[in-house]
């Protein structure tokens, strides 16, 4: 009788991430995954010691594919700007890996790919060096942050997304104006979370990129 094939650590890598285009990480499982690809459980903890870590390698695959892409090109804020457009483009295209990275993060290649060109644009700022570490741990909790919401967002149902559009407009529009004076003044301006997320997430990336520019040392060179 023949034995059950072994599975590559790419092959089971590339089973996981066709589970998530269905699943979120919460219903992920080993099982599941060792269903999926006709074997057993044991035979994947021979890869992989645990689902987070499957998870993290999986995110971290995600952020190779970002960098595939990338070219560091223009000033400092260009490449900052730019690395978090391709991360961010790369996890829409699997939202719910994006989740997965916000929760677990990721160790591999690919991070240290984004993190090495991030603490080199910062370098070429001419941020001192002993502020770099403080500044790249804001930004990346920031983009983080924000490609995961943004993700968590894209993966709502139509259904979800009209009952919740439904919630926003009683909750804003019906506020009592005697209760939440500010909130009735501006309702019809506010607008939902899942509106113009692109232009937010830019103009949120900029302002942080500009205050860190405010803190560089006047006159500093780049890089010193």
């Amino acid at each position: 009788m023949a034995g059950r094939r072994r599975w590559s650590t790419e092959e089971i890598l590339d089973a996981a991430t066709e589970l998530l285009r269905t699943s979120d990480a919460d219903s992920f499982s080993v099982r599941k995954l060792a269903a999926a690809l006709g074997t057993d459980s044991s035979s994947l903890y021979r890869h992989f010691r645990s689902k987070t870590e499957l998870l993290r390698a999986v995110a971290d695959r995600i952020l190779v594919a970002a960098m595939d892409g990338y070219r560091a090109e223009g000033d400092w804020k260009r490449r900052i700007t730019a690395l978090a457009l391709h991360a961010r483009e790369a996890f829409a295209r699997q939202p719910q890996v994006a989740t997965v990275w916000g929760r677990y993060g990721a160790s591999g290649t690919g991070s240290r790919l984004v993190m090495e060109e991030a603490l080199q644009a910062l370098r070429a700022s001419g941020l001192p060096d002993e502020e770099i570490p403080a500044c790249y741990h804001r930004l990346a909790v920031l983009l983080v942050g924000l490609i995961a919401s943004e993700a968590g967002v894209s993966t709502v149902a139509p259904e979800e997304h009209e009952q919740g559009m439904e919630l926003f407009r009683v909750a804003v529009l019906g506020a009592d104006p005697e209760r939440f004076p500010a909130l009735a003044h501006f309702a019809r301006d506010i607008r939902p979370l899942g509106a113009d997320r692109r232009a937010a997430f830019e103009d949120i990336l900029a302002a942080h990129l500009a205050g860190i520019e405010a803190a560089i040392p006047p006159g500093r060179p780049a890089g010193s």
